[in-house]
């Protein structure tokens, strides 16, 4: 069972996102200040800490900047009203794994947490080669593509957006992870560049096959899956 530390001062969100993650089966512990939360971080064996950025006592960046000096690498994800480009690149370039802007979803904050558990258990074992869904399969090293034996023709973005998408199969996966888990965008654009890509990518995938896989999750985003 994960266990997650939550630091955060604001009373209902702290009640909101504990009692979310609670129902999806994780423990979690929560301190409202900077010195309690550090002090739980250096002692606790998380697997994921949701931090964030303004709290009393000491702020959420020196927080960060404790544990990473203490050698302590477990995954962070900081949450901030402080929403700019440059307080993005900040927070990520100090420590933190992740950086996720309020208001924020829940859903996507559930899916970025299992996301860093995900990869910290990962960590020490042999790496993975070979994504696959269905009957849907990529090959990492020769960057093959196929369905149902077939092989798929990808252009390099349609490549790394299928491969995103097969690394979060069956969960939902929002306009904002794919800017920025595909094309690295720690803002919003303003353009249809996803919409297209993923049409794109549908037409080649889910094309002439008996059951589609890449689906739309209406004012959500996307899913990669077999339905029931």
């Amino acid at each position: 069972m994960a266990k997650i530390l939550l630091i955060e001062d604001d009373k209902a969100t702290a009640d909101f996102v504990a009692r979310g993650l609670a129902e999806e089966g994780f423990v979690v512990d929560r301190a409202d200040n900077g010195r309690d939360g550090l002090f739980h971080a250096t002692d606790g064996g998380y697997d994921c800490i949701v931090l964030d950025r303004m709290i009393p006592g000491i702020d959420g960046m020196a927080v960060l900047t404790g544990l990473r000096g203490a050698g302590i690498e477990t995954p962070v994800i900081i949450l901030s009203a402080l929403g700019s480009p440059e307080d993005r690149i900040k927070g990520l370039t100090s420590g933190s794994d992740d950086y996720l802007t309020k208001p924020f979803a829940f859903a996507e904050l559930l899916a970025r947490i299992r996301l860093l558990i995900r990869r910290g258990a990962a960590q020490g074992t042999a790496a993975v080669t070979t994504l696959c869904c269905g009957d849907l399969e990529m090959d990492l090293l020769s960057r093959r593509v196929k369905r149902a034996g077939s092989a798929i023709d990808l252009q390099p973005r349609e490549f790394r957006l299928l491969e995103f998408l097969l690394g979060h199969a069956e969960q939902v996966v929002t306009r904002t992870m794919l800017l920025e888990g595909v094309w690295d965008y720690h803002f919003d654009p303003g353009t249809n560049v996803i919409d297209v890509h993923v049409s794109r990518l549908r037409k080649k995938v889910d094309d002439g096959a008996a059951r589609p896989l890449l689906h739309t999750v209406r004012g959500v985003g996307y899913r990669l899956g077999v339905d029931p």
